[in-house]
């Protein structure tokens, strides 16, 4: 009972952490996982997967709500991620892990110092261009800023750009083995010109969809052990409920802020990955 009340703990605080962030929670639960309980890495990722389902559909209701998740892109970007990860799965030991950790820890440094760059956040004041792909897919939208009280009207630009990034998400996640919110938050940001709070929880709605498949796929092996997932399930939904809220109040600036503290947290640990200096619990 002692175990249990503690993994419901580490999912509630890691679900909520990664509801506010847009990321997959699992970056922060393997390790957690791993080093503090002891478990396998299989059964940690398995139970991971169903902790980052779990923060998916229990933020998608709020966020449905108050505007910020727009579906219609998320489905748009999902197709390019999807093909990107089985693409990453079948080129999977051509190319040097070390290598590939080096790339990952350069392009989030890259992604931090843009979405540095953008902290001051305003709408765009141009009409949407008539034969933008983004204007075709009806993909401009709009929400209300809980911590302004104002109305945000904002236009999605550089689809194309944006798309192949999520397809390089994909593909280097699926190399790596790690969730690729951190990725996609940072591509829709930069090169989707969306508001933050917008990019987060729309990339809460996709990461959903894609551990969903590869959940099916720990299940049929036979990775995901019920003793561990349940009590990682429910914390992960009331963390993740929490997350959602927390979201929609925060001050745009501070969470932009906030997300690139992790990013260039998670592009140092990359680093030392790529340099092959380990530390304890850092394997995501």
């Amino acid at each position: 009972m002692t175990e249990i009340y503690w993994l419901f703990i580490a999912a509630f605080a890691t679900s909520a952490l990664g509801g506010v962030l847009g990321m997959a929670s699992g970056i922060f639960i393997v390790p957690i996982l791993t080093l503090l309980f002891g478990f396998n890495i299989h059964a940690a990722i398995g139970a991971s997967l169903i902790s980052v389902i779990a923060c998916s559909c229990a933020s998608a209701a709020p966020f449905l709500r108050g505007g910020l998740a727009n579906i219609r892109l998320a489905i748009v970007l999902e197709t390019a991620t999807t093909l990107g990860a089985l693409t990453g799965v079948f080129l999977i030991g051509t190319v040097s892990t070390s290598a590939l950790y080096g790339l990952f820890a350069l392009i989030l440094a890259v992604s931090a110092q843009q979405m540095l760059a953008r902290r001051r956040e305003a709408a765009a004041a141009d009409a949407p261009h008539d034969r933008s792909l983004a204007t075709t897919l009806r993909l401009h939208s709009s929400f209300t800023d809980r911590h302004s009280g104002k109305a945000i009207a904002y236009q999605v630009g550089h689809v194309p750009l944006g798309m192949f990034l999520m397809y390089g998400a994909g593909l280097i996640s699926a190399l790596l083995g790690i969730g690729s919110g951190v990725l996609k938050i940072p591509a829709m940001d930069s090169a989707l010109r969306l508001p933050i709070k917008v990019s987060t929880a729309t990339s809460n709605f996709m990461i959903g969809v894609t551990a969903a498949a590869s959940a099916a796929a720990y299940f049929v092996r036979g990775d995901i052990d019920v003793g561990v997932a349940g009590p990682v399930a429910l914390g992960s939904v009331l963390g993740a409920l929490i997350g959602a809220r927390l979201l929609m109040w925060l001050p745009a600036d501070k969470l932009r802020l906030f997300f690139v503290i992790i990013l260039l947290l998670l592009a140092g640990q990359m680093l030392l990955s790529a340099l092959d200096i380990h530390l304890p619990g850092a394997s995501l």
